[in-house]
């Protein structure tokens, strides 16, 4: 991947077109930034942290001279998609994806990355600037949760990353998309019901207080990841509960265990 940014141009997807001879230099100017190639070592750790399979779908923003659309492609299976500004880079990094025989698993498009529609994808990698890093989060924090999201240097401003990762002198970060779980919440299946639900939450740092029977009291240990979410609650003779499950939209499922006991439960956002 480079620190190069993208805009939208049609170009041709043959490899074997015009501009074959072009080389690109370390370091030369782009739309907004400059081209420097992310180093393999953490292409690696980037791809690791991201657990990308051959069952994800990887778009490159800013790709460069596609070599991390390569990599996820040769090294993890992962079907991949590089967009690129630069059409003379974009056609260099479609000789790339022919030269490794991966035509059929890696597509380089010549487009804006403010313009381009990259939400079918479930791991998103990039090496751009912090500027266009916050410009892009918003359009991130609402794709599917559980999305993966990898950067290259640069962070997402106050969204804390879940990982860090570094390799020699580079430095990456990992986020993983999470749910929206803010507000009130109706849940049912447990005893004492309807139980009340309130959630506050600053990306993937979540917390809350259950309602239930009059009483109200804080959650212990939320965690939210992607769409799963999980915290602890006790109930008045001091037995600790566990939920663990899910969260898609305005539902949420999952199961309250203690000991030996086992329910299901479901709640409604307000």
């Amino acid at each position: 991947m480079s620190l190069a940014q993208a805009s939208s141009t049609a170009a041709s997807t043959d490899p074997k077109s015009p501009n074959t001879a072009y080389e690109p230099i370390r370091g030369q100017a782009g739309k907004d930034v400059i081209w420097i190639p992310t180093p393999e070592g953490l292409i690696d750790k980037m791809l690791t942290a991201a657990k990308v399979t051959e069952q994800d779908r990887l778009f490159d923003l800013g790709s460069g001279d596609g070599i991390i659309a390569i990599t996820a492609a040769r090294k993890f299976g992962a079907q991949s998609v590089g967009i690129e500004y630069n059409p003379d880079m974009a056609q260099f990094a479609r000789r790339k994806v022919n030269e490794a025989g991966l035509n059929n698993k890696v597509r380089i498009i010549t487009g804006d990355i403010f313009k381009e529609d990259f939400t079918s994808a479930t791991v998103v990698t990039l090496y751009l600037m912090p500027h266009l890093n916050l410009q892009l989060r918003p359009t991130l924090l609402k794709m599917k949760p559980g999305t993966r999201v990898v950067s290259h240097a640069f962070t997402m401003g106050d969204w804390e990353p879940d990982e860090t990762m570094q390799h020699e002198y580079s430095r990456a970060y990992y986020w993983m998309v999470p749910a929206q779980v803010a507000g009130d919440w109706v849940i049912t299946g447990l005893e004492g019901g309807p139980v009340r639900l309130r959630m506050n939450q600053t990306f993937q740092h979540i917390g809350g207080t259950m309602t239930r029977g009059g009483v109200t009291q804080a959650l212990m240990g939320a965690r939210l990841q992607g769409e799963e979410l999980k915290f602890r609650f006790s109930t008045p003779d001091q037995t600790v509960h566990t939920f663990t499950g899910k969260v898609e939209g305005k539902r949420m499922t999952g199961s309250v265990s203690s000991g030996f006991t086992n329910a299901s439960i479901e709640g409604v956002r307000q």
